[in-house]
């Protein structure tokens, strides 16, 4: 439920402070929300990722294609992605030197899956402010239109909090953004097993159903500066913040977990679909 008291609006990220992404870059940013795409992990690393998320939706059983929420404080394997120098680069350049991953999630779409995640704004569903967070999607599969990649509509994260709508059948939530055709074109955010994208946390976005004869999976990891705080305490109960690079200020943080067993834990926290 949407906070009046939270802080939706878009703050312009620097362009002169950043170290690896180019100016370009950082202005796509600024502009349309969302900057794609970047290698990160070569074939063999992706690989081993795969694997491993495979290995967790098994052992998660049915509900492992859209239930892995929020274990990057509780496996060890998801941590070290989650802190993966080569993502921290780029993150650093949009929230700066201190970064917190506060949620995470394994989003698997099988062939033939029917449901659609609706457009929606993130951070209109989370307890959370200022709105600085920025959300990493790495591609586990190749990700594209035939397989129905995530969608963002460019241009949509600096509007504020928009107005919403009952979805239809076959929706993963129950809201989505209303007059979205008056929004403009969506974009496809197609990339390659191992690349990621970056986009802003209030920036329209959704998928279609897969209808495709492959899988579409992503890892989504959620980073935020520790100027950021939680406005609901019984939301706060529920987030487990690993810190990744530089100061938690006042942000509870996790070390590195011993686990690597999903079956020896559980999710503390739920939070969103892509």
């Amino acid at each position: 439920m949407l906070d009046d008291a939270q802080d939706l609006s878009f703050q312009p990220v620097d362009e002169t402070a950043a170290r690896i992404l180019s100016g370009d870059a950082v202005a796509h940013y600024n502009k349309e929300g969302f900057v794609q795409p970047f290698d990160i992990f070569d074939a063999a690393e992706i690989a081993t990722i795969r694997d491993y998320l495979d290995g967790l939706m098994r052992d998660m059983g049915p509900d492992g294609a859209y239930g892995i929420n929020c274990y990057q404080a509780r496996l060890s394997g998801l941590w070290d992605i989650a802190t993966d120098r080569r993502i921290l680069d780029l993150v650093e350049d949009i929230i700066g030197p201190d970064i917190l991953c506060w949620a995470s999630a394994i989003l698997s779409k099988k062939a033939h899956d029917p449901k659609a995640v609706p457009w929606h704004q993130d951070a209109s569903f989370w307890s959370l402010s200022p709105a600085r967070t920025v959300t990493v999607w790495l591609a586990i599969d190749d990700a594209d239109a035939e397989n129905s990649a995530m969608r963002f509509i460019p241009g949509t994260h600096d509007k504020g909090a928009m107005k919403v709508q009952s979805t239809g059948e076959n929706a993963v939530f129950h809201k989505e953004t209303a007059n979205v055709d008056e929004l403009g074109e969506p974009f496809t955010n197609a990339l390659k097993a191992g690349q990621i994208s970056m986009h802003a946390d209030m920036l329209v976005h959704g998928s279609l159903p897969n209808n495709s004869d492959r899988r579409r999976c992503g890892l989504t990891l959620r980073y935020c500066p520790p100027s950021v705080e939680i406005t609901d305490p019984a939301w706060a109960s529920g987030v487990e913040a690993i810190l990744c690079r530089g100061d938690a200020g006042k942000w509870k943080t996790h070390p590195r977990p011993s686990n690597n067993d999903i079956t020896k834990t559980q999710s503390p926290h739920v939070v969103g679909n892509n």
